[in-house]
């Protein structure tokens, strides 16, 4: 697959997350299952996606919000497999009440969408700097077409 679809497929999967984890399910193992499955998919997907970028000539700060993106996947990884294992849930912090298992759950959900609005990032950045839109300016007002679509319109109007 190539890099912008891996990119791209990453903040889906991340989107996808989401929706699973806000629908009310009677069945709760395949709920888990389907979470664990994709965040394991996630993590992958977000080495994957360093590994490659560093390969590249991309510009540095796409590199390092991949780097970050997989660092955070990880984070939540583990986090995961800690509220998997119900770490926490008897401690609770004294006056406020929250146990260790909430705080947990809560930075595990901070971690999601850090993920996706950095895997977001990263997948615009590199299509940005792959297709050299980083090189043409815009005029104030104006919505340029895509470069492929543009090219396709002076192709079909000089034959």
């Amino acid at each position: 697959m190539e890099t912008w679809k891996r990119l791209y497929a990453m903040v889906w999967i991340a989107l996808v997350e989401f929706l699973l984890v806000m629908t009310p399910a009677s069945d709760r193992t395949t709920l888990v299952v389907t979470h664990v499955g994709l965040g394991i998919a996630i993590v992958a997907l977000a080495f994957v996606n360093f590994s490659d970028l560093r390969g590249t000539r991309v510009p540095g700060r796409v590199k390092r919000i991949a780097k970050s993106t997989f660092t955070l996947a990880v984070v939540a990884g583990v986090l995961g497999v800690l509220l998997g294992l119900r770490v926490g849930q008897a401690w609770t912090f004294p006056l406020v009440g929250i146990t260790v298992y909430g705080l947990l759950e809560f930075v595990h959900v901070i971690n999601a969408f850090a993920i996706i609005t950095q895997a977001a990032a990263t997948a615009i950045g590199y299509d940005m700097w792959e297709e050299r839109e980083f090189e043409r300016e815009s005029e104030p007002g104006q919505v340029p077409e895509h470069p492929s679509v543009a090219a396709k319109h002076a192709a079909t109007a000089n034959p």
